[in-house]
């Protein structure tokens, strides 16, 4: 059975080892108390770091042999600060966050959504692509439910879902992700129509809706907070290199 905490609380301060110990334990790996996603669905991984951001040389040495040589990784945690890594490691970027809450936001359906499928996942790739929402990957569709706006047959916006964090109904939460707008349609309310959708979906399994954002990415987490979203902890997203070995 999955070992994934049974209290969101608890375990949204450590959403990777929830997910890949829970409910996605099939889209990646683990080894001692390290984890990563399949580098093909998400660059995240995630292992026992103190307030200080300390591990113990065993678990980074359990984490690089989850990674390839040299390859990149995004170490994902509840923190204030970057984690203080072992010789051999290279933190690329130090890259902070917020983690926001959406216990109390409703959801709601909207007309002009269409769900997105694998007959979708060339388009999502390329809206993604040049909108940067975060990582997307060649398997990352496969984590969850998206949803899209298309004008005259084109992808022009989508959202979707990511980590299911937790148990599932009322012990769990799941991460809406991807919100990405062309930007020929930007100012449209485009943006907060798909999460309002995404969100309902969520509610409706009994689960929480959960967000993360750049601590600098102040439009959306002005946007977020006007849709009842409340910023909950800070995060970290910092990017390092693995050993090459």
């Amino acid at each position: 059975m999955p070992d994934a905490p049974d209290r969101p609380d608890t375990a949204l301060t450590d959403p990777v080892t929830s997910a890949l110990r829970g409910r996605l334990a099939g889209f990646g790996a683990t080894r001692g108390a390290a984890v990563r996603f399949d580098p093909e669905v998400s660059p995240f991984a995630a292992l026992p770091l103190d307030a200080d951001g300390h591990g113990s040389a065993g678990d980074w040495a359990d984490l690089a042999a989850l990674c390839a040589p040299g390859s990149e990784v995004v170490v994902v945690r509840a923190a204030a600060g970057p984690p203080r890594i072992p010789a051999g490691w290279e933190l690329l970027r130090a890259f902070p966050g917020v983690q926001m809450d959406g216990a109390a936001v409703p959801g709601a359906a909207a007309d002009g959504l269409v769900e997105l499928g694998p007959s979708d996942r060339a388009e999502m790739a390329e809206l993604a692509g040049r909108t940067r929402p975060g990582p997307w990957l060649a398997r990352t569709a496969e984590l969850g439910r998206y949803l899209g706006v298309r004008h005259d047959g084109r992808l022009v916006a989508m959202a979707g879902e990511r980590m299911r964090i937790g148990g599932a109904g009322g012990a769990g939460a799941t991460e809406i992700s991807a919100v990405c707008t062309d930007p020929e349609f930007r100012g449209r309310g485009l943006a907060r129509r798909l999460v309002d959708a995404v969100a309902a979906g969520i509610v409706a399994r009994g689960e929480r809706p959960v967000l993360h954002a750049a601590a600098d990415n102040l439009g959306a987490i002005r946007l977020y907070g006007a849709m009842g979203f409340t910023l909950s902890r800070t995060m970290r997203f910092d990017l390092l290199r693995a050993p090459h070995r």
